[in-house]
């Protein structure tokens, strides 16, 4: 086993890394792109090629705890405000966005009852039992990582998605307040997700762990 994942599971997450990730990080330049922003394609980044967006610690996080990030998207603020006063929130919102369509777009079989959760949740838990993932274990995976990618990378908090989507909707009270922390983001992100655990304060469980679950049976019924 590696990462503590039977090849199966591990297959079906590098697979599942490589989709959701890419088209992630692929939806933030595409967006930025049509907006005038030339930035991510000087750099590379419009493209579907999965070695321009992958960052090494994030998709080991990935394959561990089914959430992690990719290398960030470079854009210009400035070009894309002259475009839009909203531009900047979109191009944020676009990876998340990307992750909830292909979400849906994933729970169709289980959804049109052509395959089963049981089944694939059974298959994904059965350590050692098979070499290659099922399509049920292969979707269930892609379903529950890119709801993950959906919820973690909506919490507004920089360098997060989530953050520059709240500055724009957030009250200017507010979103002078998200700036004010901003340089902090990373400290605080890593306090939720490191420390909290050792002092027994569920909060990935409220900010997602709990929605994941509301989602995943409601678009899989």
């Amino acid at each position: 086993m590696l990462f503590g994942l039977d090849p199966s599971s591990l297959i079906a997450r590098v697979v599942v890394l490589l989709v959701a990730f890419t088209i992630h990080e692929f939806a933030h330049a595409w967006t930025a792109d049509r907006f005038g922003d030339t930035t991510p394609r000087m750099f590379g980044r419009l493209t579907l090629n999965p070695l321009a967006h992958l960052d090494p610690l994030g998709t080991i996080l990935l394959l561990v705890a089914r959430f992690g990030w990719a290398k960030p998207v470079p854009i210009n603020p400035y070009t894309l405000r002259k475009s839009a006063p909203s531009a900047v929130m979109w191009v944020s919102l676009a990876g998340p966005l990307s992750n909830l369509i292909m979400a849906v777009l994933a729970s169709i079989p289980f959804r049109a009852g052509l395959l089963s959760v049981n089944t694939a949740i059974y298959d994904a838990y059965q350590r050692g039992s098979h070499l290659l993932p099922s399509l049920s274990q292969l979707l269930f995976e892609f379903i529950i990582i890119n709801l993950s990618l959906l919820l973690f990378n909506l919490i507004p908090l920089a360098p997060l998605d989530g953050e520059k989507v709240a500055e724009y909707l957030f009250p200017p009270a507010w979103a002078r307040v998200l700036e004010n922390i901003r340089p902090y983001g990373p400290l605080i992100l890593m306090g939720i997700f490191i420390l909290g655990p050792l002092f027994n304060l569920n909060i990935v469980d409220y900010i997602i762990g709990k929605p994941l679950v509301f989602l995943f049976h409601l678009l899989t019924g």
